[in-house]
């Protein structure tokens, strides 16, 4: 399910350079050729090579609308106007970062002529073009440093590579929305209407009818190479009963042909049912297929939780997973929140094999069923949550933490001990001014950095919690 942002690239220079400077063209082409290459890998990328009149920078704009890129990088090569610039992001109409690579560490100062000189004067239009772009009022941001080993400046590049595939991921997405919310639970109820008009996303509002239809049109066989899956990724306790086990596979099976018939990219779901009718045990049955799909890219959010399953996704893009998650617990005396949530997890970042364990009632739900339970692997964690402000604004909330080891409750659920910079009862407080939601996405690694590339992309404010002052 990982997509690759698509990048226009083009480099600058002065026209005018051309006929004094024998092969300076050539040169500064030769450095963006490289560049492309590298970008290659993180990206696909859109090339209208080396810019270097105003006409050609309106061209170089029109094919990246063409194209409809994500992220025009801008590469600057050695001096050019800023009216050969401005045009080219005017058109292209995507956010931009322009590129002050310098392909030398340092000049030989005794030797170095004019001609040299141009071909390393990246820095020189860098603050001319900036001004350009905030009386235009025009996002960019800039990344200084060298084309060649610097792997501090690349590995900025490639975070807004990664942040711009989220952002391309959201803006394509079709996030199934099946049953309704969680009764009561106001911080979760959404406005479908701001999904599609804040991040591009497609909600395709589902019926229990549509997957009931599916689970039923699944075969013995496919049941049981369900089963088979279910048995090769899961330990399954002896609490869980073989009946159960099946009927969950059996959903589980209707699941996948619901995500392949509306293209599904996530679901968020939940649905009571009433005295142990079809729908009651179709709603207590979607643990182990959600968390399957979870694992594989299609975050699945229970308790009709759009915002989170968006949450989820923007954490499954960048490579961190992101499990559906809420606050358990405080440890005092260790300093950690205990952290989890029943229904699905993503289990392609749990510490160990997972666990299927069955149980007799789901609290706070109808049902009975097989259930999901493990913890994040230790090391760096981030958490994200989705919400919504006064005036109808989604907002990001995030925080960096850790992982630790040591015991969880044994209840059927996902939960981790996670410890963050604040103690714990500072940190819940901060949390909550922020107006947060019930849930959030728990994902592995550090990933506050391209959070706040994803947020400037999205155009959507990030609150960052958990640092200390």
């Amino acid at each position: 399910m990982q997509v690759k942002a698509k990048v226009g690239v083009f480099g600058i220079g002065l026209a005018a350079y051309w006929p004094q400077f024998p092969g300076l063209r050539e040169r500064l082409s030769g450095y963006q050729k490289e560049l492309e290459r590298r970008l290659a890998e993180m990206a696909q990328v859109v090339s209208a090579e080396l810019v270097d009149t105003a006409e050609a920078a309106r061209a170089a704009g029109s094919l990246f609308r063409r194209e409809e890129v994500d992220l025009v990088f801008c590469y600057v090569g050695t001096y050019a106007t800023s009216s050969q610039v401005l045009p080219a992001v005017q058109q292209a109409g995507a956010p931009v970062v322009v590129l002050n690579l310098q392909p030398t560490a340092a000049l030989d100062y005794e030797r170095t002529d004019t001609g040299e000189w141009l071909a390393n004067c990246s820095v020189c239009c860098v603050p001319e073009i900036s001004n350009a772009f905030v009386r235009a009022g025009i996002d960019f941001q800039v990344v200084s440093g060298m084309l060649f080993g610097d792997e501090a400046a690349w590995g900025e590049i490639s975070a807004w590579c990664r942040a711009a595939a989220v952002v391309r991921a959201l803006r394509r997405a079709r996030i199934g929305f099946l049953g309704h919310t969680y009764p009561g639970m106001l911080d979760m109820y959404s406005d479908f209407t701001m999904v599609h008009a804040q991040l591009g996303a497609h909600v395709e509002v589902l019926e229990m009818c549509d997957l009931a239809r599916r689970v039923r049109e699944a075969g013995p066989g496919e049941v049981e190479r369900k089963l088979e899956e279910a048995r090769a990724v899961f330990e399954i306790d002896s609490s869980v009963v073989e009946e159960e086990l099946a009927w969950a596979a059996q959903v589980a099976c209707g699941l996948d042909r619901l995500v392949a018939d509306f293209s599904l990219d996530g679901l968020a779901y939940y649905y009571r049912g009433l005295d142990g009718n079809e729908y009651e045990r179709l709603g207590a049955g979607m643990i182990l297929g959600n968390s399957l799909l979870t694992a594989r890219g299609i975050p699945a959010s229970g308790e009709g939780d759009l915002k989170n399953c968006v949450a989820m996704m923007m954490m499954d893009r960048l490579g961190a997973g992101g499990s559906y998650t809420e606050f358990y617990a405080m440890d005092f005396r260790e300093g950690f929140l205990l952290m989890g949530h029943d229904g699905p997890g993503h289990i392609a970042i749990s510490d160990r094999r997972p666990i299927l364990r069955g149980l007799g009632l789901y609290h706070g739900k109808r049902g009975w069923g097989v259930s999901v339970e493990f913890n994040v692997r230790t090391g760096p964690v981030t958490i994200l949550g989705l919400t919504q402000t006064r005036d109808g604004k989604l907002k990001m909330i995030a925080a960096e933490g850790e992982s630790l080891a040591g015991p969880i409750l044994r209840i059927g659920n996902t939960n981790s001990r996670l410890r963050f910079a604040l103690p714990p009862a500072e940190f819940v407080n901060r949390w909550c001014a922020e107006g947060p939601t019930h849930h959030c996405a728990l994902g592995v690694g550090h990933k506050l950095g391209e959070l706040r590339k994803v947020a400037r992309l999205a155009g959507l404010s990030l609150a960052e919690v958990g640092l200390p002052g």
